[in-house]
């Protein structure tokens, strides 16, 4: 019984090792924004898409975006993207799985620059 207590012990002692080895490879530079002009206008301002992507390998949730300045003149989901604190909350704060990404439009007569600010790694099964 000791046995079988101590290998249960060492094998998640392993697992959180690797669940700590796995979320280090994930950073900020983990997640592509991408802005494209639709082509759509409202008003005189063109429609830009944000795309959100996860490149890391884990689920990365509570992602915060820099964006200084951002107005628009569309509403924007507020699920997808909103002022939160000193940044802009992406997803609801919900996780975003690996090679996933998260999409909102917004309108102005410039594309903002948009940088990632924070995020949380969550590598589900391992930890």
């Amino acid at each position: 019984m000791a046995t079988i207590l101590r290998f249960l012990l060492f094998a998640a002692l392993l697992l959180h090792i690797s669940a700590a080895a796995e979320s280090q490879g994930c950073d900020l530079w983990s997640i592509q924004v991408q802005q494209n002009n639709t082509g759509a206008k409202v008003g005189y301002d063109p429609v830009f898409e944000v795309e959100v992507k996860n490149q890391c390998r884990c689920t990365v949730t509570d992602v915060f975006l820099h964006s200084e300045g951002f107005a628009s003149s569309m509403m924007v989901d507020p699920k997808l993207f909103r002022r939160e604190g000193v940044g802009y909350l992406v997803n609801d704060g919900k996780g975003i799985p690996s090679s996933l990404s998260v999409k909102f439009r917004y309108a102005w007569d410039r594309a903002f620059k948009m940088s990632t600010a924070s995020l949380q790694v969550k590598c589900w099964g391992i930890a």
